[in-house]
């Protein structure tokens, strides 16, 4: 389903499995090489993606991604010049008929690119995770973003976050969010670590990152950043659009386009 070579990091990564997003830990550069940073005209950062493939991005559909909007390929620190990145114009924009915005539910826009991207050391797709994939409840995941790092900040951080966290059940996650979860939902953290999400009315920002996890050497992409605690509470679980569940919607757009 994956190009061969996705989701394996040519710089290696470090990730303490202690740090959480919510007080932050910088990525070491060019170690999430999927990730990418989402931009409107006036280069303001408004949400994140990731690479599937050279010609694809995914995001949450709540980011609201315009035509006219930029991605930047191979950045870490978005105070600096010297990322070796690539900028990128958006071809088409595929929202999910199923999304719903007071819900939150189907929260994934598949982007098409209109030129290929490079791949490079810093710059590679994330796998795309099979039907027959197994993620089992309390193995660590991590996730990566520029999202705040606490909720009263007016700034998000300059330079890439990341996070490991725990993957929650489908019967463990209700116990916090009751019936707002769904099946095109996951959830992650609830253990002193968390994304930080902050949804207002559609779309908002400071929504960035994958839940990813690893098997053996190779990253897949489980989850994308949708909703959480207003807090930032890292006593409550994060909400992950679950790309398992969306997957089939998502490879009809490709394969279509």
């Amino acid at each position: 389903m994956s190009p061969p070579g996705c989701g394996v990091p040519a710089i290696e990564l470090v990730l303490s499995g202690l740090a959480r997003i919510v007080s932050g830990e910088d990525a070491v550069p060019g170690s999430w090489p999927w990730q990418v940073s989402l931009q409107d005209k006036t280069n303001f950062h408004f949400c994140g993606g990731l690479i599937i493939n050279q010609d694809w991005v995914v995001t949450a559909a709540h980011c609201g991604v315009r035509k006219s909007d930029l991605i930047i390929a191979g950045e870490f620190d978005q105070g600096s010049d010297e990322d070796n990145t690539q900028v990128l114009k958006v071809s088409q924009v595929f929202e999910n008929p199923d999304f719903n915005c007071f819900t939150i539910s189907n929260d994934v826009t598949p982007i098409k690119l209109a030129t290929p991207v490079q791949f490079s050391h810093t710059i590679s797709p994330v796998c795309l995770p099979g039907s027959p994939d197994d993620f089992p409840a309390g193995s660590n995941c991590a996730t990566t973003s520029w999202e705040l790092t606490k909720y009263s900040n007016s700034n998000t951080p300059e330079k890439l976050q990341q996070a490991a966290l725990p993957l929650l059940s489908n019967s463990e996650c209700p116990k916090y969010w009751g019936s707002m979860i769904e099946d095109s939902m996951v959830c992650a953290g609830a253990s002193s670590v968390s994304s930080c999400m902050l949804p207002s009315l559609c779309p908002w920002g400071d929504s960035n990152g994958p839940l990813v996890y690893q098997k053996a050497s190779t990253w897949t992409l489980l989850g994308i950043v949708s909703w959480g605690s207003s807090t930032c509470s890292t006593s409550s679980p994060g909400v992950y659009a679950r790309v398992t569940e969306l997957m089939p919607w998502v490879q009809k757009i490709l394969a279509a386009n």
